[in-house]
């Protein structure tokens, strides 16, 4: 079987003279960032997460929890996108499938970072998820799940690497059994919660798997299109045609979100029910809706929709644009899903003195440099994995 790195890389060179430069100064300044969030997250562990985190009592998760949500989620799909090729047997979706499994496996690996940094004593969870395990919490089996999605995307990663295609399959599928599992009980961490009204139902680990699916279609064109301008190639045109096969699953995609969101609207206004009616005015009119109307809607739904029936799913260019847009939007509509959440108080048609009908939440310096350590992980991983793996080219399966 003919290697198809053989055929491109004498004609599409590689990361050489000055591009090599810029490479190793971007990972440089990546690899800072990271080790100040770090710094920053071993200062809070130390000071005390009461007293350099924007959360309280009323707001217990904040934009750490959001940013864990927003990698781990695009993480889940990911897998579920590059499973279409190499699991299920689509071959438009076979090319994109080595750096897909990477990059779910850099995300969650930065989720991971985030997270630690926001329970307040990480190492807990690691010893009493297996010596004292509660098969109740549904945060118990995100961890567990989780830990299995990882070990499964892991293996299936190193077995592609070795071109065996047919067993990586199989432990690809035990990846998306692993991780469709964990993420809708992700979704249900939330859902099950009736004392959130905003969360609560039976819709949320559906949405969760769904907005998962969109997340890693916008994920996969922009990475893939970022990377063979790092490395200065030419994209083949079996590459091509499978990254317009994700963004025409993405269209499809982002039309669902749009139809959760609709409904999620209408369900939450009409009737006026208690505590879900003034957290959807908080995003429709109230303070979070520059959020909602720019970031979820504008930036993660509607413009990168519109750019894919525009160019037809063809300008590669414009699709990454969009992509990169959907990208940011996601990320707002997660922070939104957790504060949204928790910022109407459930006494708040009491007239109780002195409680607000809103409560406050603002994320802290700290809060905000150990999030973009995430992001500045995730990129290093990236950046890393374009090298070693030499822009994850592969054989034909």
């Amino acid at each position: 079987m003919e290697n198809i790195a053989a055929k491109v890389l004498p004609q599409e060179g590689g990361l050489e003279g000055s591009r090599s430069g810029i490479y190793d100064k971007t990972i440089g300044l990546l690899g800072l960032i990271t080790l100040v969030g770090v710094g920053f997250g071993v200062h809070a562990f130390i000071a005390g997460h009461e007293h350099v985190y924007g959360v309280t009592r009323e707001v217990p998760w904040g934009l750490m929890l959001a940013a864990y949500v927003f990698f781990v989620v695009t993480s889940t799909g990911l897998c579920l996108v590059s499973s279409i090729g190499h699991v299920f047997g689509y071959e438009s979706f076979k090319p994109i499938a080595k750096r897909s499994v990477y990059l779910a496996i850099s995300t969650i690996v930065a989720g991971f970072l985030v997270i630690a940094f926001e329970i307040e004593n990480p190492w807990r969870m690691a010893v009493y998820n297996v010596i004292s395990p509660n098969l109740t919490s549904n945060i118990w089996w995100m961890g567990t799940l989780y830990g299995a999605y990882l070990f499964c995307m892991l293996i299936e990663f190193a077995l592609l690497q070795a071109g065996k295609h047919k067993i990586a399959g199989m432990c690809g599928l035990l990846g998306v059994v692993a991780g469709v599992a964990a993420h809708s009980n992700l979704g249900a961490v939330f859902g099950l919660l009736n004392g959130r009204e905003f969360w609560h139902g039976p819709y949320m680990p559906i949405y969760f798997i769904t907005s998962a699916m969109m997340s890693g279609c916008a994920t996969v064109i922009f990475f893939h299109w970022l990377g063979y301008k790092i490395n200065g190639w030419k994209m083949s045109d079996k590459l091509q045609e499978s990254l317009r096969s994700v963004a025409k699953l993405g269209a499809l995609l982002y039309l669902v979100i749009m139809f959760f969101t609709t409904w999620k609207l209408i369900s939450g206004i009409a009737g006026h029910p208690p505590g879900k009616y003034e957290a959807i005015m908080s995003l429709v009119s109230g303070p979070y809706a520059k959020n909602f109307w720019i970031g979820e809607v504008g930036l993660g739904l509607a413009l990168p929709f519109l750019i894919i029936l525009a160019v037809r799913a063809k300008n590669l260019t414009a699709m990454a644009i969009g992509s990169l847009a959907s990208i940011i939007g996601i990320f707002v509509m997660r922070y939104d899903l957790v504060i949204v959440g928790q910022i109407i108080p459930g006494f708040h048609k009491m007239d109780i003195v002195d409680l607000p009908h809103i409560l406050p939440y603002s994320p802290t310096l700290h809060e905000w440099v150990i999030t973009l350590s995430g992001f500045a992980f995730c990129g290093i991983l990236f950046m890393m994995g374009e090298r070693l793996f030499r822009g994850h080219l592969s054989e034909d399966h």
